[in-house]
């Protein structure tokens, strides 16, 4: 009899301390502020809505992490050039999930606003004349390249950089949505989406970092882009979809060294719109799907193109003689399971100067071949639109 004493005086308390009907439930407003300057120790910013001024700047032995479901927003109208730099020795930590990725964008949605996401490591690089570091050409001029294979600069997770690639002082280069100069595969890059950007999505300058799951939609130069000897051996399920403007799907060289080593990328999809043209300003019809150029090279299967009609163009270009001879004939260039729809031609060179002829085995073709395996989320949608869905 006591214990139901006891257990009715707590029912009692309990519904005392409830709200009523007509009672009004406030919640918290989501965390505000400005990401600014450089980071010399560890910062964490709270699931919120934050405005980056200026160049971010992650310091050797700083270290910023953002919370999943964060939105960061550059303008053009502050008159900085706004991006997010992870020096060698820094950390970024941006672990979005699928229904709650981590958005960079820019107010006016104008394409090439702002420099998005850049990081340097210390893995190996093969600049020209087989030089083993360079400085970037970024703007920021600093060195890259080392023999740190395993450079780790964070984790990069379901992550959204839109409206990217900024011009430079001479007005002629750009920023990318994502730039890595000598990342190391320490380094995690994973559902990372590349929109609407005034240059190339991804861009690779050396390293041996590898990324999975990558969605480079409606950029205005190259969808993927890499130079400088980059060898990510594990990359897998690409994107591309080129609309209005584009370029390459992907442009692959090496910086004029005939390396013995090249990446290797499995589960490709390169689209173009119907109606898409080429960058202007550009000085060759860059309207290929693939180009290799400057001893360019590597290993790319489950591939699927579509759209890259446009008269003259095709799906694999070798731009240049020397680039055919070591590494086409040479056997370092290799695509099998390729499907190839709208009739674009297999591959070509460039003018009558040479014949583009892949040895049997390295260029095989697919009715079955699928392309890249992505899962629609909040991370591939953007007003309303689901870049996966084209």
């Amino acid at each position: 009899m006591k214990k139901l004493v006891l257990s009715l005086s707590i029912v009692a308390l309990f519904l005392g301390s409830c709200s009523s009907d007509n009672e009004e439930i406030t919640t918290q407003p989501m965390p505000t502020g400005t990401i600014s300057g450089d980071i010399t120790t560890a910062k964490t910013y709270p699931l919120g809505n934050y405005t980056i001024q200026g160049t971010v700047k992650i310091k050797s032995g700083g270290s910023l992490t953002i919370d999943a479901g964060s939105t960061i927003t550059a303008s053009i109208a502050d008159g900085t050039a706004d991006a997010l730099l992870v020096e060698n020795g820094g950390k970024l930590f941006l672990n979005g999930t699928a229904a709650l990725p981590i958005v960079f964008t820019e107010a006016s949605k104008t394409p090439g606003s702002w420099g998005g996401i850049i990081m340097f490591g210390d893995a190996p690089i093969v600049g020209a004349n087989g030089v083993t570091t360079a400085t970037s050409e970024d703007g920021n001029n600093l060195p890259y390249g080392g023999v740190n294979a395993t450079h780790n600069g964070g984790s990069l997770k379901y992550v959204r950089v839109e409206y990217a690639g900024k011009k430079l002082t001479d007005n002629t280069s750009e920023l990318n949505g994502f730039s890595f100069y000598s990342v190391g595969s320490g380094t995690v890059l994973e559902n990372l989406v590349a929109y609407k950007g005034a240059d190339d999505g991804f861009e690779f300058y050396g390293g041996t970092v590898s990324g999975k799951n990558l969605i480079s939609y409606g950029n205005f130069d190259d969808s993927f882009d890499w130079q400088d000897g980059w060898r990510g051996q594990e990359s897998t399920n690409w994107y591309a979809y080129q609309l209005g403007t584009g370029n390459y799907g992907m442009e692959i060289e090496a910086k004029s060294v005939n390396n013995a080593f090249g990446p290797k990328v499995t589960n490709i999809t390169l689209t173009r719109a119907a109606g898409t043209v080429t960058e202007g300003g550009s000085s060759a019809a860059e309207y290929d799907a693939i180009q290799f150029k400057k001893e360019g090279n590597g290993e790319y299967s489950n591939v699927l193109i579509s759209g890259y009609t446009t008269a003259g163009s095709t799906a694999v270009r070798i731009q240049d003689a020397t680039t055919n001879t070591n590494q086409v004939t040479g056997g370092k260039i290799k695509l099998s399971n390729v499907k190839i729809n709208d009739g674009t031609s297999l591959s070509a060179g460039v003018g009558t100067a040479f014949t583009v002829a892949f040895p049997v085995g390295n260029y095989t073709l697919s009715t079955t071949a699928t392309g890249a395996a992505l899962t629609s989320g909040s991370w591939s949608i953007i007003d309303g639109l689901d870049l996966l869905k084209k």
